[in-house]
């Protein structure tokens, strides 16, 4: 499974994600999903999985400015390691649809983001017990883990949550907020 992950550069708001295959069919899911929360134009990059091209054609037609950076990983044959990160040799950005701003072409922050919530759940650490083995319970986790980086948790270059800096919301949520709307679901579902 992959966690398909997209993320605002300004706000930092993840507004969309998913658990799923790293295949075509993920691809147009996930950005259906993505178009259908984001007002328009929009600049979008995304890394060199070659699926991504479709995918935003299809879920913003023309509607869009599109990017891709791919980056060229190899080993570093002097400080080999078995979990040490491959060295990053070169990268290339092309621009697929509309004017992007070259300025703006980056996957830094969703890199980042990946990183964060990597560090924020166990269940992505493989040879722990925490390490989701059932695909229903990893995805229940990773969508908590988005509710409370969204609403909950201050970001610490913007000062206010993602979900304020967006617009979303106008306070930072609390926990018992988010309890009680798996309760309110719950309740709706009985």
């Amino acid at each position: 499974m992959w966690t398909w992950t997209a993320l605002c550069a300004d706000t930092k708001i993840v507004p969309s994600w998913l658990i799923g295959p790293r295949d075509a069919g993920a691809a147009h899911q996930f950005m259906q999903e993505l178009a259908s929360r984001l007002k328009r134009p929009v600049q979008i990059t995304t890394d060199g999985h070659k699926v991504y091209v479709n995918a935003v054609e299809g879920a913003f037609g023309a509607d869009v400015d599109f990017a891709r950076l791919t980056k060229i990983y190899g080993n570093d044959p002097t400080n080999e390691t078995r979990y040490s990160r491959a060295k990053i040799l070169s990268s290339t950005k092309e621009v697929i649809k509309g004017n992007p701003n070259p300025a703006l072409i980056s996957t830094s922050y969703v890199e980042r983001q990946n990183l964060t919530m990597r560090m924020s759940m166990r269940r992505f650490t493989r040879l722990t017990n925490g390490f989701s083995k059932k695909v229903e319970n990893h995805a229940h986790a990773v969508a908590l883990h988005f509710m409370h980086y969204n609403f909950c948790r201050i970001h610490k270059t913007l000062r206010v949550t993602p979900a304020m800096a967006a617009g979303v919301t106008q306070h930072v949520w609390s926990l018992e907020e988010v309890i009680g709307l798996f309760d309110a679901a719950v309740k709706k579902a009985a």
